[in-house]
């Protein structure tokens, strides 16, 4: 470790910090219906937009028939991106000539990206041809992201509202996330991306020799369009299947901070948007403020064990940071904090192979998607997972004093409980069943690189990060093949709906409810002793939950090295 290691990361913490006001102001204004210095130029657009769709933009929504429209619209998506990747070799922009992506892969990747989880078991530039790319999953990157943030803005509307039956319109949150915060955004990064040296053609692979006189194919294509929106959407997937570590994704040690920055901004600032809307900018300040403590607990936890390297090549004489898996430009601390970003925010973009991290790096990365994508998470549904845990956490303190607890005015009673808890076990429900079933089973076995602890890992990753709709994998598990296709789609639809749903019925059930003005007897949300405890009950009810499967896997195997 070493001082600009450190420097580094404390640089890319206050980066992040300087958007959020100026980025969660401006979102806060567009979901509100208040004017931008953009509503000129997209306005017009919104407005045709709707006519063309008969959308009433003043026309609001129950929670049930939100969560209906989200429901249906991923519904279509996925027949949408399913119908594409099946009938590719017969569509145009197709220059390589691919064929058909075969039937499992396609419906793994069709709910992949639909849900936002941009799972990958393919390599993108021998598999997608340029229309796949982007119309399928370029499209869908906007969308998927795009509908995470209208959930969790139809949430703050159910804090701040009192006495209400509707929480918003999904369709007008949906076209106002995508035209007013994803698409102006992504068209600045694409070029900027462009400029530094990222691919944007619809020409051919190109042809040329080496060094040697052996002729080679380089891949080329739309990347930087896909690139910034992979990052911006929380979604992840990328052009070429080493993702961010390849040098037509992500070329510089400039780049490589503008991506991570790319990925974490719409979520912290969202944080921000929440204040804004609920009345107090504390209450936003105060999650933020958890999401970073966690965040540089993670960053430094891996950056000290990647840094430090292997101790069993220390003891063989061979000292040094650990470097299998990484680019040598990026070095250690560049894609520690990559990965850190990666699995805190939900994005699932890599920049190095997590395969090869230690293990104690590898259960922090585990550990950052195991907790319901908090630490920052996607655009969208990391506020809204942090915000369950503040559910979660005024309720425990309320059986502490025995008093009903309150949030933000709102007295958080039996239902709303129940809503919390629901969403939150969703997925390790699905993460652990999956996992033991793969564990056993010849078919989750066989895919396996490694055996013992750290082929349990690779099992264990891989649903966890379905799961927590992250994209991200070890690369060390052979996932393409007709049982982790389904097992996985399966685990990314219940990671999404099952808590996406529930999350909608918590917002519904609390515009209804009367905001009550607060009393002596109220516990004040907008302190650092309620972050404390926020953070406490994060940490614990994630350990509590996946301790077991986590002490057989990580945990072990950073024992056996000692």
């Amino acid at each position: 470790m070493t001082l600009g290691g450190w420097l580094q990361i404390g640089v890319f913490m206050i980066a992040v910090g300087v958007l959020v006001v100026p980025l969660g102001g401006y979102m806060a204004r567009v979901f509100t219906g208040q004017r931008t210095w953009l509503h000129p130029v997209i306005r017009p657009l919104e407005r045709a937009f709707y006519r063309l769709c008969g959308i009433d933009d003043w026309d609001e929504q129950s929670w049930f028939v939100y969560a209906l429209c989200f429901l249906g619209f991923h519904l279509l998506g996925v027949l949408a991106l399913y119908g594409i990747l099946r009938l590719q070799a017969w569509l145009p922009l197709n220059p390589q000539h691919f064929k058909a992506v075969a039937p499992d892969l396609a419906f793994n990747t069709a709910v992949s990206f639909v849900t936002n989880t941009s799972w990958q078991s393919y390599a993108g530039e021998s598999t997608l041809s340029y229309l796949s790319q982007m119309v399928g999953i370029t499209v869908a990157s906007f969308l998927s992201g795009a509908a995470g943030v209208a959930v969790a803005v139809a949430l703050i509307r159910g804090f701040a509202r009192s006495n209400a039956e509707t929480i918003g319109s999904f369709w007008v949150d949906l076209t106002r996330a995508t035209l007013y915060v994803f698409l102006p955004i992504s068209i600045v990064a694409a070029i900027f991306l462009a400029a530094l040296g990222v691919p944007q053609t619809l020409g051919p692979n190109v042809a040329t020799k080496g060094v040697e006189g052996a002729a080679h194919s380089i891949a080329v294509g739309p990347v930087a369009s896909q690139e910034a929106i992979k990052l911006l959407s929380g979604d992840g997937g990328g052009f070429f299947n080493a993702n961010s570590a390849h040098p037509f994704e992500n070329p510089n040690a400039v780049t490589n901070f503008v991506e991570m920055l790319l990925v974490l901004m719409v979520g912290a600032a969202l944080t921000n948007t929440f204040g804004r809307m609920v009345g107090s900018q504390k209450q936003g300040w105060v999650l933020l403020g958890v999401m970073a403590a966690l965040f540089l607990g993670g960053a430094a936890l891996i950056y000290q064990a990647e840094a430090h390297g292997n101790p069993v090549l220390a003891h063989l004489g061979v000292s040094g940071a650990n470097m299998e898996g990484k680019e040598v430009r990026f070095g250690p601390v560049g894609s520690s904090l990559f990965a850190e970003t990666s699995t805190a925010s939900a994005d699932g973009a890599v920049n190095s192979m997590h395969d090869s991290y230690m293990p104690i790096s590898g259960l922090v990365l585990m550990a950052n998607m195991k907790i319901g994508e908090v630490i920052v998470g996607a655009p969208g549904s990391g506020l809204f997972s942090i915000l369950l845990f503040a559910i979660l956490a005024v309720f425990v303190a309320g059986l502490m004093v025995g008093r009903t607890p309150e949030y933000l005015g709102k007295k958080i009673e039996t239902g709303e409980v129940k809503f919390a808890l629901l969403a939150q076990l969703a997925p390790p429900a699905v993460t652990l069943g999956f996992t033991a079933l793969a564990a056993i089973l010849p078919a989750g076995l066989a895919a396996r690189e490694a055996t013992g602890a750290h082929g349990l890992s690779e099992i264990l990753y891989a649903y966890t990060s379905a799961a927590a709709t992250n994209g991200s994998a070890f690369a060390g598990l052979s996932a393409n093949t007709p049982f982790y296709s389904v097992t996985l789609a399966l685990a990314m639809a219940v990671g999404r709906f099952a808590v996406i749903v529930p999350v909608l019925a918590l917002a519904g059930s609390l515009a209804m409810k009367t905001r009550c003005a607060p009393s002596a007897g109220t516990m004040p949300t907008d302190n650092a002793l309620f972050g404390g405890l926020l953070t406490g009950v994060i940490v614990i009810l994630g350990g509590l939950t996946y301790f077991p499967a986590l002490a057989l896997a990580p945990i072990l195997e950073q024992l056996s090295f000692h």
